[in-house]
């Protein structure tokens, strides 16, 4: 009776812990962070991924594309200054992750743009990405839906800064 208690308390503690983004290896490629932003409206249309591509090898290797069931289409994309001096979003393409370096796609910078979202991303939720590489295949993860304005892990939303 006593294992039994044990065993239940076990799983009991298991259950209630929260959901972590977990690191999933496809190769040399190790994939952490894994993340996204819930949508602001039930209309939005396009959402972002975020997270973090650690190459262990010692070869260069190429992030080539993203899918997911989400979205009818998902892209790397950027960010640049265009000549107005405006910040503007642009189709990225093939993402060279280097060998023994480390590759973040996080808010403001790279990130996989999903578009034509096929329902609002929801908080708590979680949703699939395959992420196809030159030399690591493909691989799928989760990402965890986080609240509107998460910044990622360690979330910035209400902190402001003076410059």
């Amino acid at each position: 009776m006593k294992k039994i208690f044990i065993g239940l308390s076990l799983m009991l503690g298991l259950l209630s812990a929260p959901v972590q983004a977990h690191e999933v290896k496809a190769g040399d490629i190790m994939i952490s962070d894994s993340w996204a932003r819930a949508s602001a409206t039930s209309m939005a249309k396009a959402g972002g991924a975020y997270l973090s591509l650690h190459n262990m090898g010692n070869k260069d290797d190429v992030l080539l594309s993203a899918s997911s069931p989400v979205a009818k289409k998902s892209e790397i994309h950027g960010h640049k200054m265009n000549d107005a001096g405006m910040m503007k979003m642009y189709e990225y393409g093939p993402l060279t992750v280097p060998a023994k370096g480390m590759v973040q796609l996080k808010p403001g910078g790279l990130h996989i743009m999903l578009m034509k979202l096929k329902a609002p991303l929801i908080e708590g939720e979680m949703f699939p990405l395959t992420l196809n590489f030159e030399k690591a295949g493909s691989v799928t993860i989760k990402v965890m839906i986080k609240k509107v304005g998460a910044m990622g892990t360690m979330d910035h939303s209400n902190m402001t800064t003076t410059n």
